[in-house]
């Protein structure tokens, strides 16, 4: 199956934006540390490399699955593995908790309440997560991860919940507003292809990825890019 993904002579990869720690647009297009591991191992493997944008996880699962995108970018989550496959993660991000300032939510402990209303992205890893766990609040998805905060603001909910880089970027740009301690979750970064491609597509993937990290060329990125909130795995 390698050898076919291999032969079309271009990798299409899906660089999702819902998360800026890894992708942002800019005026020269889009740029981050999933553009630089795309361009890095299409060139490893002698081909082509084509990128499309998405603006959320949902969008980046949907173009995988449908075989329309050949390599992805996303967090480790047991509800996207029917049909893909991922690598070890490789960075681990903090899923955390907003409230506003004057909120009588103290601590986590206190999130999952009836009263409460949780703000999140829809389909992203802490809505698949929150889904999962959360036995009394109420979600209430916003269309991407970057509006999770707008939404929180205009429907007047009780917590914001998101990657705490998109989390403080929001707060530095509003007044009053703080973040819980702590966090809710570790998101696992990996990369991500269809099973269709076997365990020696993803053997090989894996491959390129530690050589990456051997090589010191995804902790050059990280820093290129000014990646803070992130741990290397």
């Amino acid at each position: 199956m390698l050898n076919r993904l291999i032969s079309k002579g271009h990798l299409r990869f899906v660089i999702n934006l819902g998360n800026p720690l890894l992708a942002k647009n800019h005026r020269d297009g889009v740029q981050g540390v999933s553009v630089d591991l795309a361009q890095s191992l299409a060139r490893e493997w002698g081909l082509n490399c084509e990128l499309t944008v998405v603006n959320n996880a949902r969008e980046a699962v949907a173009l995988l699955e449908q075989a329309q995108a050949d390599i992805g970018f996303l967090a480790i989550d047991p509800d996207r593995a029917e049909h893909l496959q991922f690598t070890r993660a490789y960075l681990q991000i903090e899923g955390c908790y907003l409230v506003k300032q004057d909120s009588k939510i103290q601590g986590i402990e206190q999130v999952d309440q009836a009263e409460n209303t949780i703000v999140v992205g829809q389909s992203s890893a802490y809505d698949l997560f929150l889904s999962r766990h959360l036995q009394h609040a109420r979600l209430l998805r916003a269309h991407s991860s970057a509006e999770v905060v707008n939404v929180f603001l205009k429907e007047n909910a009780n917590v914001a919940a998101g990657v705490k880089h998109q989390l403080q970027t929001d707060m530095g740009l509003r007044q009053g507003l703080r973040l819980l301690p702590g966090h809710f979750m570790l998101i696992q970064q990996a990369m991500v292809l269809h099973k269709q491609h076997g365990t020696e597509g993803l053997s090989a993937l894996q491959a390129f990825l530690d050589l990456s990290i051997k090589k010191g060329d995804l902790q050059n990125s990280l820093r290129r890019h000014q990646v803070s909130g992130a741990d290397l795995v």
